[in-house]
């Protein structure tokens, strides 16, 4: 038998030829699997993926980031607008480079999004030790700063030799492609070896389709799932970023148009229902809709789909008070289908709706159930009307820019947000009129974010409309890639809010009893607080330095007509608008458990203690 052929390659340029062959293939359509590489250049990469990334220009796409941390956050953002089905690669050179990863590592793990990471790292051969930037362990020698990404990897490997590419480059593909897996994966690469040639096999860049599978439900946890459901009388489906994922939304509606059960959603998936639909009553939880949180204290039976369940969703284990409350979880990972000790119905979110509808074929919740419920929504719009209504005249608060923005954008578009008190009213009150118009990041509620995943989501949809919402604190965080907005004529629209310091922060501390200790953005007072004038920052200022087109509305009128312009603008473009601090959100209806100090001499925090006791006596452990 005659040996396979050969090509002799760096192996930088094998795996860029590697990747630039890889695709995924769901319900017959196929995807490029990674459809460009980030990249910020040093000495641990330049002259290895950065040489080969030149080297195969035409097959792979190269992307000039400004900061680590922000390429991972676009390449977040163009996977979830893909829906997981295509992905982008991010190289960095090692030290800072590489550690700057690991917070957007985090994100994409968390929130189940695939990137691949291609860290620089040391000399595997250590003819220089130490080198610039490395990292010297006296536990161990082969400690580098890229083992900081392993808590936050689905998948790792540090590839010191090339044939170890072999089998690893493989499991990476695999790893990115499996949808109860998928997550941030990093192969390290020493800078020698990236440059130390081999001679591979030719098949190893053959053309390789991943199937992403959806698994149908098992006959047994089906048919179990279908008796709850049958014996609820007041079920309440909570639908999470799983029903995006799996482009589950038209079963969604199939299964409630059938059996009116009502939905909730989490900040992941919200739009799963849109929001004019009789059943869509909205977010649920600590940042939920009052008709929300109201039917999920009194739900017998909660239908979970494609939600992890976080605090925030269950209030902090406040939320499901009813006392024979059962779960039912609907989720492709077991590990979040077995959550609340629920009863798992473990398969792919559309393949399992499907099946729940056609088992429920004859099934119906009561009609004063549903007219309950309906009622409550119809209350909740009137609530969402008076906190987006303003005169033309006024200076916008926040929630009064959404009701403008919301007056102004297409049933495509996307907004994007992430952290701050956006968050919250966001998902009180956006409506949300197509599946991935609402582009909450709240799995890690990363500030910073928005900005380069409105860079990833334009890349990923070049045809509509991007918005990304941020207020002046996260706007500080991470304004890099406006740069790269501009570069690449990519026509995002940023909102910018000033409101002059961490006014969700500020919210929670006088909650708490930290008196909005360390939350405004002004001068120092006579005392030593942060109590002065405001400071003096021009943000629309940085905004145009950094090439966007600005433009400054005082006024509610004002901002209609700055959204307006920038939504048929095809420049990246940033609207500019300073809100009333007077707060128009509707309340929390429901609590989050963000413990208060035990003890203090000061007024405010005893007070946020007796507050606190109350309320954590809500909480209970379901069995």
């Amino acid at each position: 038998m005659s040996p396979s052929p050969r090509v002799r390659l760096t192996v930088a340029q094998a795996l860029v030829r590697f990747l630039s062959a890889q695709y995924t293939e769901r319900d017959g359509a196929r995807h490029r699997l990674i459809a460009g590489t980030w990249g910020v250049f040093g000495h641990g990469n330049v002259a290895g993926v950065g040489q080969a990334l030149l080297e195969y220009a035409d097959a792979m796409p190269y992307h000039q980031g400004r900061n680590e941390q922000a390429m991972v956050h676009a390449a977040v953002g163009y996977a979830r607008q893909l829906n997981r089905l295509s992905a982008q690669a991010v190289t960095t050179s090692i030290g800072p480079g590489a550690t700057n990863l690991v917070t957007g590592a985090a994100l994409a793990t968390i929130n189940r999004l695939p990137v691949l990471l291609l860290p620089g790292d040391h000399f595997a051969t250590r003819p220089a030790d130490p080198l610039l930037q490395q990292l010297e362990h006296p536990s161990g020698a082969d400690i580098t700063v890229n083992d900081a990404l392993r808590p936050v990897s689905r998948f790792f490997d540090r590839i010191t030799r090339p044939e170890a590419l072999l089998a690893s480059a493989l499991q990476a593909m695999r790893v990115l492609t499996d949808p109860a897996e998928t997550g941030a994966v990093t192969l390290a690469l020493p800078q020698d070896v990236q440059a130390e040639a081999y001679d591979w096999p030719e098949e190893f860049f053959a053309e390789r389709v991943w199937h992403v599978r959806r698994p149908e439900p098992d006959p047994a946890e089906l048919a179990e799932a279908v008796r709850l459901l049958r014996g609820a009388r007041r079920p309440l489906l909570v639908a999470g970023g799983g029903v995006h994922h799996s482009e589950a939304e038209e079963a969604l509606k199939a299964l409630v148009d059938v059996t009116g059960i009502p939905v909730a959603s989490t900040q992941a998936g919200k739009g799963s229902l849109r929001h004019d639909h009789a059943a869509d009553l909205g977010g649920i939880g600590h940042t939920g809709t009052a008709v929300a949180d109201a039917l999920a204290r009194e739900a017998d039976l909660v239908l979970g789909v494609g939600t992890r369940y976080s605090d925030f969703t269950t209030a902090s284990g406040t939320l499901f008070q009813h006392p024979d409350v059962r779960f039912v979880n609907l989720n492709i990972t077991a590990f979040d289908a077995h959550k609340l000790a629920a009863r798992p119905l473990l398969a792919d979110a559309r393949s399992g709706l499907t099946a729940l509808t056609a088992a429920l074929a004859d099934h119906r919740v009561d009609a004063a159930y549903e007219a309950e419920y309906r009622a409550g929504k119809e209350r909740w719009e009137r609530v969402v009307a008076a906190a987006f209504d303003a005169e033309d005249d006024a200076v916008p608060t926040q929630t009064q820019v959404l009701g403008a923005l919301d007056a102004v954008v297409g049933d495509t578009d996307v907004v994007i947000n992430a952290a701050g008190s956006l968050p919250g009213d966001l998902h009180k009150l956006w409506r949300a009129r197509s599946p991935r118009q609402y582009h909450l990041e709240y799995g890690y509620s990363c500030m910073g974010y928005e900005i380069p995943a409105a860079v990833g989501v334009q890349q990923a949809a070049p045809e509509v409309v991007v918005w990304s919402l941020v207020g002046d604190g996260t706007y500080l965080m991470m304004p890099t890639e406006i740069v790269t907005a501009v570069q690449e004529g990519l026509p995002v629209n940023l909102v910018l809010l000033q409101n002059h310091g961490y006014a969700s922060i500020g919210g929670l501390s006088e909650e708490t009893g930290g008196e909005r200790f360390g939350t405004a953005y002004r001068y120092r007072a006579a005392d030593g607080s942060f109590t002065g004038d405001p400071l003096p920052v021009d943000l629309a200022a940085n905004a145009a330095s950094l090439g966007m087109d600005v433009l400054r509305a005082k006024t509610v009128r004002e901002l209609r007509e700055a959204l307006t312009a920038a939504r048929a603008s095809d420049r990246p473009t940033c609207v500019y608008v300073e809100t009333d601090p007077a707060a128009t959100a509707p309340p929390a209806e429901a609590w989050w458990d963000v413990p208060v100090a035990a003890v203090s001499g000061r007024e405010a925090a005893l007070a946020a203690r007796e507050r606190y006791d109350r309320r954590v006596t809500a909480r209970r452990h379901h069995l």
